[in-house]
Formats: C-alpha cells, sequence, structure tokens
C-alpha cells in the first residue's frame, strides 16, 4: 500500500475528510454510467465539468484485448487539443481506476498534466497514455463507440468536438471494414 493510500483510509477511520485526487477522462471513462461499473457507485458527485487538455490528440493506439478493439489513446501534438471530462475522485477509487485502465498489466501508465476546466487551471491532473502504442490506429468496436459518444454528449462536451470523435470512430471502422471484405476477396 504507498503512503497516499495508506494515508487516505487512516484519515477515513479516524472520519477525517477522505484525500482525493483530480482524473481526466477522455475515452469510455467519460461516461459516469459506465464508470459506476468500475467503481460500484454513482460518479456523477464527483464531476467537476467539462475539461481540455492542450498539447495532446486523440488516437485509437492501443487493442483491448477485453473488448477486442481499438481504444482511445492521448499523444503529445502541440498543435491539437483533446476536449475530455474531469473529476474529482476519491483516493479509495485509485486502485479501481488502475486495474480498470490496465496499469499492472502494463496497458496504460499515469501520466500528469494540466487541464483548463470551467475558467480554471487544474494542475498535476492524472491521466492514463498507452504504454506499447500500435503503429496505427485500429477502430473502435460499436459498443466501445456508444460508449465514448454517451460520455461526451452526457457531460456536455463541444458539439463540434462530438461530431468530430464521431466522425473519426466511424471513419477507422468503415475502413477496417473495407480491409476486411478486401481480405475475404483475395484469400478465396
Amino acid at each position: 500500500m504507498t503512503h497516499s493510500s495508506h494515508q487516505g483510509s487512516h484519515l477515513q477511520s479516524q472520519g477525517l475528510p477522505e484525500t482525493s485526487f483530480y482524473y481526466f477522462a477522455y475515452g469510455s471513462c467519460m461516461c459516469p454510467v459506465d464508470l459506476k461499473r468500475t467503481f460500484g457507485e454513482n460518479t456523477y458527485q464527483y464531476v467537476v465539468g467539462t475539461a481540455v487538455l492542450k498539447g495532446y490528440r486523440l488516437g485509437f493506439y492501443r487493442r483491448s484485448l477485453r473488448r477486442n478493439c481499438g481504444t482511445l489513446d492521448v499523444v503529445r501534438d502541440p498543435n491539437s487539443c483533446v476536449e475530455g471530462v474531469l473529476y474529482h475522485l476519491p483516493w479509495r477509487f485509485s486502485t479501481h481506476l488502475d486495474t480498470r485502465e490496465e496499469v499492472p498489466r502494463n496497458g496504460y501508465r499515469h501520466e500528469y498534466i494540466d487541464v483548463h476546466s470551467e475558467g480554471k487551471l487544474y494542475q498535476n491532473v492524472r491521466t492514463y497514455v498507452v504504454i506499447d502504442k500500435l503503429p496505427q490506429e485500429l477502430a473502435p468496436n460499436d459498443w466501445y463507440l456508444n460508449v465514448v459518444l454517451r460520455g461526451a454528449i452526457t457531460c456536455g462536451l463541444s458539439e463540434e468536438y462530438c461530431w468530430w470523435l464521431f466522425n473519426h470512430m466511424h471513419k477507422l471502422q468503415l475502413q477496417q471494414n473495407r480491409e476486411v471484405i478486401l481480405t475475404n476477396c483475395f484469400s478465396n
């Protein structure tokens, strides 16, 4: 147990406020309903608001074995920005979030970033980035596409960004479908 997590459980047992951390979600965790599955309790109360991460772009550079599709990652890009959801989570969620993001299995790792939300700058905010990135993007499946969009729309990301996100995911799916069709045509 790390010092911080030990401190959080110790404070809680004394009836003191639990320690917490800020978390920037840009993929399926944007959806509070989906995040509830991970934590076992509602997460709406922990939403600070929409947030913008400057100097990064989105990409599907990880294959999720559990979902059998491409999943989102953020990649440094000085000319881009990523919209997402800023959460202020109790420390007791930290291990569950790491497990969901496959940190123990070297899927993602913590990255500490600065985001803008509700007119404020939040520094040292946790997000997750893929460790072993694929050389090219891999399409999400329909379930992942829908949960990402549901989170983006539910939490109020800009309409322009939601449309961009949908179009990007849909184009990846169409490209993958064309490749499958061509492979099947030439293998018969």
